[in-house]
């Protein structure tokens, strides 16, 4: 699916916040194969950065407020823990569960290249003078560790009863009710009453009628 691309005043490319919505119609189209599947499992890779916003219903698009790039990123991942706890809601009746999850933030990848020192500052990961946080150098995981969440949610017995949690360092977060950017998941991206309007709402911007049935 295209997703529409707006560039910042750096020219850089930005992806808008709905570009969760490339899950909604892939999983849509999987969806008649993992019915067959015999309790088959969905992993939305979701991150830690849901935290920067909650989904603005009003204006997802940024079409009539500044465009704001860690706003933007927020709202896409909190949709994908939306999506995720509705699909799950909706698909268990056909032994189906769905999970979110934060990998974890991985050395040796190259997701940051086109941020800028600012960015990362603004997220407190840089220092003033745009050198890496050493307590964020220590916490930094290898690509395998960042692999692990994903694995165990698609395998681990400890969730054969359970789905549309969203997980982190291999166990199901807890909600995070600071004010600071934590671990834990917060509790905007776990409302019902929000992922089902998220739900019809993605069906109206893909054109696409995500029948579970």
């Amino acid at each position: 699916m295209w997703v529409p691309l707006r560039r910042d005043k750096r020219g850089i490319e930005s992806q808008l916040a709905t570009n969760y919505l490339a899950q909604f119609q892939l999983t849509a189209r999987l969806w008649p194969t993992l019915k067959k599947g015999d309790g088959a499992k969905v992993i939305n890779v979701s991150s830690q950065g849901h935290q920067f916003a909650p989904f603005n219903f009003d204006d997802p698009n940024f079409l009539h407020r500044k465009y704001e790039t860690l706003a933007a990123y927020g709202q896409s991942k909190t949709a994908v823990n939306l999506f995720s706890l509705e699909l799950d809601n909706r698909g268990k009746a056909h032994n189906v569960r769905t999970y979110s999850l934060h990998p974890g933030s991985i050395h040796g990848t190259e997701l940051g290249r086109e941020a800028s020192v600012e960015l990362f500052q603004k997220m407190g990961f840089f220092d003033e003078e745009g050198n890496i946080k050493p307590e964020v150098v220590a916490s930094l995981k290898t690509i395998p560790q960042g692999a692990a969440t994903t694995v165990w949610a698609a395998t681990s017995p400890l969730l054969y009863n359970l789905g549309g949690v969203y997980c982190e360092d291999v166990e199901v977060a807890e909600i995070n009710h600071e004010q600071t950017f934590s671990a834990g998941v917060k509790l905007y991206s776990l409302d019902e009453n929000h992922a089902k309007r998220l739900w019809k709402l993605s069906e109206e911007m893909t054109g696409i009628v995500f029948d579970v049935d």
